[in-house]
């Protein structure tokens, strides 16, 4: 690590250098390490003030800070500022005006070009607050014509460059689990003046001595209210003093310091390299940066360092920038802040104005503030002297740090007011709040005061004090009285992003949902009645609400009533809508693409076209693409996906999701089309001789379940007739079942159902399995697992449901209570962890087997042990014909009178043709046309020959009894 070399120090803080001089020799008997951290702080302190471009400490959310940068903005005039951000994300500052603070601004990347793929997506987010010097900052330089705001600290990119997958200085990882905690996502955070001591022991120290339970609270209690109406020097000098004690009792010399002091060097190489380019002088300049690193020691510190940093080129990664909406407690748990820390501070801060009077900048048009009056000037610098001549630095530093505790006076009205509120919202909570514990919270807030050292209560002591005397042993409502504490101190403000700052894609979605007469900008949960039967424009926002809630997360469009599935719309719909709660999913999804149809079509490629993708996710993304996209050439392209990663495969894990997603894509197709597509035929043959050739080998898998064997049993079965036509071979199949010899119980059953299907087993075989199973009693532990076998079955052989209700009803009635009863249990958990999915069918099998009514029960028999009836024998063969006709001629009578005719019934024994007539089809007489005309297609032309006194059958059926056979065979006549 390079430092500066030693500088000659200047003699404003030679009083305090010998003050600390002395403490040093008298606390650690002479000169050692204590002296060196001391005086090097004063050193730090002296060479950033010395400095001639200035440099503005602050601290993350901080009132003082703010407040002292308004202050200084309107006293100085700065004609650059420099700012302590992203470089990368400047085009992003002047659509602040457009939000509700607070927001943040992100860089986003979900495709990633040199970083490791398992880091992807990468996210950067940098919240800023109103209560913030860097919003301070950009609301001057965007609002004065003449001023130039230029970022300095390091890219989005080269924040993962020099990632070494910890958080650095000004970075954290989002953390919480409250929802408005978690606005942030997953993503890095970065911050302007993180200042928190490194050293746990001294923050130990610090909390314990200040008598003060975490650093939020020591900060506020220690440095913001001293801060608070202090002039500008003294400000910036504790401010070094601050950050030079945590950099120099920072723990190590590791890399969470390289790369402090890189991206220090990074900064002020930038400011070089633009004061270089535009001449600009450094005392109209102002370098707003945190305090840990305004008192840097690396050899490129200032405009006159130097050292010569090499800035590394960003990787091919293409990044996206937008503006999500943050909160306070987001910004809390990005940065392991205390609860309410920031509401507390943004309190502080409209007090602080109030007091102060000072106006801060705000961006004009900015949402929630007013209208400046007065019209915007350009920025004027001091008058330059001929010869600037620098001024010595004052010390204001001893007397800061010599100065007495100000005594702060009680604000009675100010506590009571406190007091009496907190009762209320701890009334309209649940709890039995009363005015006695008002008056015990006012005396407990100024008793614990007193014991901390401190005249005035602060905010964090009220807390303490409200939650010691309303809070009981349970919450009767959602929140605390901790909870209720920070809401009634300003809340948990939520930011949102205005509709002309959103992505292409956000705006476009809110157009095309316009027609629901719905503020979906705003936060909670809206719910939207869509007939479309009476409004056909409404179609259009359905497609775009099934298209959200599938790239959404769940809460954002929610379906109340309605359903999309293939080839089924529904007319009417009912959706619950919070896209201004999940604006933040929203806008990182512009990020994707222009539409939601583009976005979509790109994550279905991804799914289907992705290094782990399986033929059940492809499937689905086919499924999807119908759904949602229309249309034919993404779900072909998808459906030829599917086909190669099907034969890719060499495990049946997914077949249970292959069989659904196949068949109902099969029935759409069907339906719909009016030919199936040629991928979905090509997979169904594919399928059927994958799935042959793996099926013995699933059998013997003891890692294969009964279920995804079921499963392929269900595909091979179902789509038989479809592959048959196609020009599969019925053999493979065959040999498959014969080549499969399974040892589990489960799949043995399922075997022999198999072997049903395909008649190569008999039901009276399969039933005295089954009673040889029941007779064992080796066998009869593992019987459970045989009946989880032939339920399974049910999947591809659904006739089997009869023999599954015997198989059931057998083990009841045979077993004994001994044996039964220690079953049961396993039985009824087997069924329920294996075949919940097939039980329905089995349940409605038995309703058709059993009695309706318990008095019906005792008399009913089983239909596998009822006795057959014997069919008596006649003496003399029933006469051929059809004889339901003569039994019941109402039918035929009446459609008789239908057609018009009028002709009686012939008597039973008269001929068709008169006494002597030939015996036979009396049809081939009545219609002669019909027997003319086969013969003509058979290329015979004799005419009728006539027989006795009525017409014969014709030449034609004597000479050719096989043709006369074959018809009559068609036509099911003996």
């Amino acid at each position: 690590m390079s430092t500066t070399s030693e500088e000659p120090t200047s003699p404003s803080f030679a009083a305090l250098r010998g003050q600390l001089h002395e403490a040093a020799t008298e606390f650690a008997g002479g000169q050692d390490a204590l002296e060196g951290i001391l005086l090097g702080m004063v050193d730090d302190v002296d060479r950033a003030v010395a400095e001639p471009l200035e440099i503005f400490p602050v601290c993350h959310h901080s009132p003082a800070s703010a407040l002292a940068m308004a202050r200084r903005l309107r006293e100085k005039q700065p004609k650059v500022v420099y700012l302590e951000l992203c470089e990368d994300m400047a085009p992003l500052l002047t659509e602040l005006r457009n939000c509700r603070l607070p927001v943040a601004v992100q860089a986003f990347a979900s495709d990633i070009d040199g970083f490791p793929p398992d880091w992807a997506p990468l996210s950067v987010v940098a919240p800023i607050t109103e209560a913030s010097a860097e919003y301070q900052a950009v609301a001057y330089a965007l609002d004065t014509p003449g001023v130039e705001l230029v970022l300095v600290d390091r890219s989005s990119d080269h924040v993962f460059q020099w990632d070494t997958r910890r958080p650095a200085d000004g970075e954290t990882h989002a953390a919480g689990t409250e929802p408005e905690a978690a606005l942030h996502g997953e993503a890095v955070g970065v911050e302007i003046g993180d200042l928190r001591p490194r050293f746990a022991e001294l923050e130990e120290h610090l909390l314990r001595h200040g008598k003060v339970r975490h650093w939020s609270e020591w900060w506020h209690q220690y440095v913001e209210v001293p801060l608070g109406d202090s002039d500008h020097d003294t400000y910036r000098q504790v401010m070094f003093l601050i950050g030079s004690l945590f950099r120099r009792l920072a723990p190590g010399r590791g890399e969470r310091v390289r790369v402090d002091e890189d991206r220090e060097r990074y900064m002020w190489t930038r400011m070089r390299e633009h004061l270089a380019a535009t001449g600009t002088d450094p005392a109209d300049c102002l370098y707003v940066c945190g305090a840990f690193h305004a008192a840097s020691r690396v050899e490129e510190f200032g405009v006159h360092g130097t050292g010569d940093f090499a800035i590394s080129p960003r990787t091919a990664t293409t990044w996206q920038y937008g503006l999500i909406p943050s909160s306070h407690a987001a910004i809390e748990a990005q940065f392991g802040l205390a609860s309410g820390s920031v509401s507390i501070a943004a309190t502080e801060w409209a007090k602080n104005l109030k007091r102060t009077r000072v106006k801060p900048y705000r961006l004009e048009g900015q949402s929630g503030t007013r209208k400046p009056s007065a019209r915007k000037t350009a920025a004027t610098a001091p008058a330059p002297t001929p010869t600037p001549t620098p001024v010595p630095t004052e010390d204001r530093l001893t007397g800061f740090l010599q100065q007495p505790p100000v005594l702060h006076t009680l604000d009675e009205a100010e506590l009571l007011g406190w007091s009496v509120d907190i009762v209320r919202a701890a009334r309209r909570s649940g709890y039995l709040a009363s005015t006695a514990d008002a008056v015990a919270v006012f005396e407990t807030s100024i008793l614990l005061a007193a014991l901390r050292d401190r005249a005035k209560p602060t905010p964090y002591d009220f807390q303490d004090a409200a939650v010691t005397c309303i809070e009981k042993d349970t919450v009767p409502g959602r929140r605390d009285v901790r909870r209720l504490v920070e809401i009634m101190m300003g809340g948990d403000r939520i930011g949102q992003v205005g509709y002309d700052a959103l992505p292409p894609l956000a705006r476009d979605v809110h157009d095309r949902l316009a027609p629901l007469e719905l503020n979906l900008q705003q936060r909670g949960v809206r719910r939207a009645l869509l007939d479309m039967a009476s409004r056909p424009e409404l179609r259009a926002c359905s497609d775009v609400l099934w298209m959200l809630r599938r790239l959404l997360p769940p809460g954002a469009a929610r379906t109340v009533m309605g359903e999309r599935r293939l080839g089924e719309r529904s007319i009417q719909e009912s959706w619950d809508l919070s896209l201004g709660t999940h604006q933040r999913a929203l806008i990182e999804l512009g990020y994707e693409g222009v539409s939601l149809e583009q976005v979509l079509e790109q994550r279905l490629r991804r799914t289907a076209y992705g290094p782990r993708a399986t033929t059940a996710e492809v499937l689905a993304a086919v499924e999807d693409a119908t759904l949602h996209l229309g249309g034919r050439r993404l779900a072909d392209e998808l459906g030829t996906r599917a086909l190669e990663v099907l034969a890719g495969e060499r495990t049946v894990d997914g077949a249970p999701e292959v069989l659904r997603r196949v068949r109902g894509l099969l029935a759409y197709y069907r339906t719909s089309e009016p030919v199936l597509p040629p991928w979905i035929e090509s997979f169904v043959r594919a399928g059927y001789a994958h799935y042959c050739t793996l099926l013995p080998t699933a059998f013997r898998d003891e890692d294969a379940t009964v279920g995804q064997v079921s499963a392929m049993l269900g595909f091979l079965f179902s789509m038989e007739s479809l592959a048959l036509s196609l020009g599969c071979d019925r053999t493979q199949l065959e040999l498959a079942v014969a080549q499969s010899h399974p040892g589990d119980p489960a799949k043995t059953a399922l075997l022999w159902a198999a072997q049903v299907q395909l008649g190569t087993l008999t039901r009276g075989e399969l039933r005295g399995r089954c009673d040889e199973l029941l007779g064992n009693p080796l066998v009869v532990p593992s019987y459970p697992r045989y009946l989880s076998g032939f339920v399974h079955a049910l999947e591809p052989v659904p006739g089997l449901a009869d023999v599954v209700v015997e198989a059931v009803s057998n083990a009841f009635g045979r077993l004994p209570d001994p044996v039964l009863l220690p079953w049961l249990p396993t039985l009824i958990t087997t069924l329920r962890s294996n075949a919940a999915d097939l039980a329905p069918l089995l349940i409605r099998e038995a309703g058709r087997i059993f009695p309706a009514r318990l008095a019906a029960l005792d008399a009913w028999v089983p239909p596998w042990q009822a006795q057959p009836v014997a069919v008596a024998s006649s003496p003399a063969p029933a006469p051929r014909g059809a004889a339901l006709l003569p039994q019941h001629p109402e039918t035929c009578d009446a459609l008789a009178d239908l057609l018009g005719r009028t002709d009686g019934w012939a008597p039973a024994d008269g001929p068709a043709a008169g006494p002597t007539g030939p015996k036979g089809a009396a049809l081939l007489f009545t219609h002669r046309a019909t027997c003319d005309a086969l013969a003509g297609l058979l290329g015979c032309g004799e005419p009728w020959t006539p027989v006795g006194p009525a017409l014969s059958a014709s030449s034609l059926t004597t000479r050719h009894p096989a043709t006369a056979h074959a018809v009559a065979a068609l036509l099911a006549t003996p």
